[in-house]
């Protein structure tokens, strides 16, 4: 690109300022869609994990199962033994498991459980209920316990407990009374409701409850290892990868919330390959609009381009001319477009901060920068059809008409 050449292209587009104030305009509420849609369909998509996989653990490590196994015995009789059911199923040293899974990339929390199956029992009334045992200060690291108790206290000592909302109202149980709860190991013992959560899950507040790690090795009867290890990470949907790295570095099974939220996962990749289908479109009337306003240009201006031909101008100058100016209206209407785009999403607050009903706009996923190159790119290819278009123009034809 030749300084010439460059100048020659701002000469043009100022000296016919409300068409290119026109174009400009019209790329920059091209540009101002796409941002707003990037936000939105990002924001939607943060909302929807937030709400569906927030709460629960995005991968969870257990003991690798005990399949039977098959047992050579010649070349034509083969045995089988079979799967020890006499043994439980548990991570028996897992202490130094746990600074491994802690230093993969991208893992933001790891809770050690021991779970079970266990009944409440309150006079006359039994339920069924699932226990998780954890440390104290790992009570809230995969789902915001703490953050969602609605009555008494998020404190977990040995004696104590928590319980879902629904579960209380089924058992008409308040913060600071004892019930009985007894496991399926035959153990049973009297803790005493520290507080009631409401997780705005169904199954969570109906049937879980929460126990200090102490209280359930005495309750299942497990005096070493966990059940389990829950992990969380960043983005969820890189879960899978981290999943199979996790398997390989300590030999756990490891299992991914998308290999039992299938549907889920499918339904959160469609919203965004439409997104993606939307925001192409947002670039083709771009594109179009731009080659459309050139063409035009073009054949207004068929006598200057034979004038500048006659003169000597080569091929090459007048493709470069016409390619300039797609490109500056492009990158011109991006940052205006990205600019009014910034401005109008300022007022959204965070997706973590929204009310019900309102739109989950994350300002953060705009993709500003990604507009504009884009926009720019688009411009300068929708400008090289009419730019060759304008070099093969005859000189002699183009000032005799």
């Amino acid at each position: 690109m030749s300084p010439y050449a460059f100048k020659l292209a701002v000469r043009h587009l100022l000296s016919h300022r409300g068409q290119t104030a026109l174009l400009v305009t019209g790329v920059a509420l091209g540009v101002s869609v796409f941002v707003f849609m990037s936000a939105l369909i990002g924001g939607l998509a943060e909302l929807l994990t937030a709400r569906t996989v927030g709460s629960i653990p995005h991968i969870v490590l257990e003991a690798p199962e005990r399949g039977p196994l098959p047992i050579a015995a010649g070349d034509a009789v083969q045995r089988v033994r079979q799967k020890d059911l006499g043994r439980r199923d548990q991570i028996p040293v897992w202490e130094p498991l746990i600074a491994v899974i802690e230093g993969t990339g991208k893992v933001t929390a790891v809770s050690p459980q021991i779970t079970g199956g266990a009944f409440i029992e309150r006079g006359q009334a039994v339920a069924p209920v699932g226990v998780v045992g954890v440390t104290p200060d790992k009570l809230s690291a995969i789902a915001d316990i703490a953050g969602a108790v609605v009555s008494g206290t998020a404190d977990l000592p040995p004696d104590g407990i928590l319980i879902g909302s629904r579960l209380a109202r089924h058992l008409d149980l308040r913060a600071g009374q004892v019930i009985r709860i007894a496991s399926d190991r035959g153990r049973s013992r009297s803790l005493r409701v520290q507080g009631i959560f409401t997780l705005g899950i169904g199954s969570a507040d109906r049937q879980a409850v929460y126990m200090n790690f102490t209280a359930a090795r005495a309750l299942f009867d497990l005096p070493t290892g966990v059940t389990r290890i829950e992990v969380k990470v960043n983005p969820a949907t890189d879960a899978d990868a981290i999943a199979a790295r996790l398997r390989r570095s300590t030999g756990l099974d490891a299992i991914p919330w998308t290999s039992e939220n299938s549907q889920l996962f499918e339904g959160l990749d469609a919203q965004a390959r439409t997104g993606l289908i939307i925001k192409s479109f947002a670039l083709v009337t771009i594109i179009v609009g731009i080659a459309s306003a050139m063409l035009l240009s073009i054949a207004r201006r068929q006598a200057e381009i034979g004038i500048m031909r006659a003169m000597g101008a080569t091929k090459r100058l007048v493709v470069s001319i016409y390619v300039i100016e797609g490109t500056l209206l492009g990158l011109v209407g991006g940052v205006v477009g990205a600019s009014i785009a910034w401005l109008a999403l300022l007022p959204f607050p965070p997706v973590s901060e929204i009310e019900s009903g309102a739109l989950p706009i994350d300002r953060n996923q705009g993709d500003f920068l990604l507009a504009i190159l884009l926009t720019s790119l688009a411009a300068m290819l929708a400008s090289l059809l009419p730019a060759r278009r304008a070099a093969r123009i005859d000189p002699v034809e183009a000032i005799g008409a």
